[in-house]
């Protein structure tokens, strides 16, 4: 009879998997056969085993009856792509089919890179020998779901809201005494990646020979910063433009440009809000270039087309109600508590350091001037310090020039440039986690005389900080007659002395009673005690025993 009832749940699970894996199958054949690049690699699919459902059901605590609603992994199908590009790619495709529709996206893989270090050396006339050191840092998060207790349902059988309780008498009315409590937790109130398209026109300047052929071009993001309001975020930065061209007169010496465009825009968010806490990483997914005639026919503009890829985490802090305690003075309670753990948004600065530094640089005396700069941020080291944390880093700055040697006109300087920052963090302890992108605002470097050049740059550091952070909850309770023999036992009235650490509660459920009797016996303001205060306790009888 079970075996039946498996075969009969898992079978339209197995043919779903069946026919979507055909389905990607034939979309990568379809790309492949059009002589199309397809960013599907590789497509799978599999059935969860029952014993690997079993499993899960125990660990989550569901029942037969809930299991296709809780356990959403039954069946699954793998998409494998080459280049992480094309994940969004294949993400699109399956967006604009009509036979499949898209119920809710996740992603919580997050890759980063840095290039440590590059070299080339030419091998022959025709092979470039290629050697760098790639650091990759992928992050992984996780959402958990924690059950805990909020308040008690008088009107269901007593039994507290998010939690199980029983009454295993089954007799009457159960009279409940409730403490709550007040938690703040971090929330995710919006998680997703999104892109962003610059696309612009640039002309030469009058001085500037006609653009023969594009040798090199460069592009790097600067000041950006994102900004949530309701409905929409904003974005602000620059886009740093480089270009090294021969001119169409071969005669002429080769040329370059430089220019900043600066961008702004909003990207429709219909669940941001202006009071949510941005973490919004943004890089360079896409760049091209092109050069293009002007009204003329002149080859003198260039088409400018950038993608920027957003990362985007707007976190905010919820106030949740939690139940502390509960006590009856007709029933007894046996409460079932766990430890909910949760993070707690601690602090969201940024770091700004003033970097200034004045270089030597080999042949400086052949340096004609300065074309171009770049630079890199590279952090060494990060370390948790008192209310802080320290930030140790180097500022790569690639300097290009043109010097006198007519053999080779144009050369190139890679300098380090380290830098420290104290970034104010109230409150992080070494369990704390925290989150740190680094962008650079301003770069500039100029001729000092002599061999000597002076850069002057300015590094953001932007980083949110979360506190871990576990706490008891009641997770279920269990109701028992109450033992008359211990409730006689208990003095009709007692005289109490408040002793340290004592709160109005505790008394009040330890000498069966309640809070608002004993302020309303001893007349007291509200339910805050101090150690040696004198209370005058009564015994309260509840109905129902």
């Amino acid at each position: 009879m079970e075996i039946r009832l498996w075969r009969e749940l898992l079978i339209p699970y197995e043919l779903a998997v069946k026919d979507l894996v055909m389905k990607f199958k034939l979309l990568q054949k379809e790309h492949r056969e059009k002589n199309l690049y397809s960013p599907i690699e590789q497509v799978t699919g599999r059935v969860k085993s029952i014993n690997s459902i079993l499993e899960k059901m125990q660990a989550k605590h569901v029942s037969w009856e809930e299991l296709e609603e809780k356990i959403e992994d039954i069946a699954g199908v793998r998409i494998i792509c080459q280049f992480c590009e094309d994940i969004e790619k294949v993400a699109a495709l399956i967006r604009n089919r009509s036979d499949m529709r898209v119920l809710e996206e996740k992603d919580y893989v997050g890759l980063n890179w840095m290039l440590e270090d590059l070299n080339t050396d030419m091998i022959n006339s025709r092979k470039l020998g290629v050697q760098a050191i790639i650091t990759l840092q992928v992050r992984v998060e996780t959402l958990r779901d924690v059950e805990a207790a909020v308040d008690v349902d008088m009107e269901n059988n007593s039994r507290p809201a998010g939690a199980g309780m029983s009454d295993t008498d089954g007799a009457g009315q159960v009279q409940v005494e409730t403490l709550k409590r007040t938690a703040n937790a971090a929330a995710i109130a919006v998680r997703r990646k999104d892109t962003y398209r610059i696309k612009e026109e640039l002309s030469l300047t009058g001085g500037k020979p006609n653009i023969g052929q594009l040798l090199w071009r460069e592009m790097k993001l600067r000041d950006v910063t994102a900004k949530p309001l309701d409905g929409r975020l904003h974005l602000d930065g620059e886009l740093s433009v480089f270009v090294i061209y021969g001119a169409e007169d071969e005669n002429m010496p080769v040329q370059w440009l430089e220019e900043t465009i600066p961008f702004s825009g909003d990207m429709e968010m219909g669940d941001v809000k202006e009071d949510q806490i941005p973490m919004v990483t943004v890089r360079l997914a896409h760049k091209d270039m092109e050069a293009k005639p002007d009204y003329d026919g002149e080859m003198r503009e260039m088409d400018v087309d950038a993608v920027l890829e957003l990362d985007i985490k707007l976190y905010e802090e919820e106030e949740v109600e939690l139940l502390s305690d509960m006590y009856s003075n007709n029933r007894e309670i046996e409460l079932n508590r766990s430890d909910a753990c949760f993070d707690q948004i601690l602090t969201r600065n940024v770091c700004k350091s003033k970097v200034a530094e004045k270089l030597s640089l080999p042949q400086a005396e052949r340096i004609l001037q300065i074309c171009h700069n770049e630079g890199t941020i590279k952090l060494d080291e990060v370390e948790i310090g008192d209310d802080c944390l320290e930030i140790d880093g180097v500022l790569e700055v690639t300097l290009l020039y043109l010097t006198s040697d007519d053999t080779s006109p144009v050369q190139s300087s890679v300098e380090q440039v380290p830098f420290h920052c104290v970034a104010e963090a109230r409150g992080i302890r070494e369990d704390s986690v925290y989150q740190l992108d680094a962008g650079l605002e301003q770069l500039s470097a100029v001729m000092m005389g002599g061999d000597m050049v002076e850069v002057k740059a300015v590094i953001a550091l932007d980083f949110l900080v979360l506190q871990p952070v576990c706490e008891p909850v009641i997770t279920g309770a269990a109701i028992h007659p109450m033992d008359l023999q211990k409730l006689q036992e208990l003095p009709g009235i007692v005289g109490y002395i408040v002793q340290p650490g004592d709160s109005l509660w505790e008394i009040a459920k330890k000498f069966h009673t309640t809070v608002g009797n004993i302020i309303s016996t001893n007349e007291l303001a509200d339910d805050q005690v101090k150690p040696g205060q004198r209370l005058l306790l009564v015994k309260e009888i509840a109905q129902g025993l």
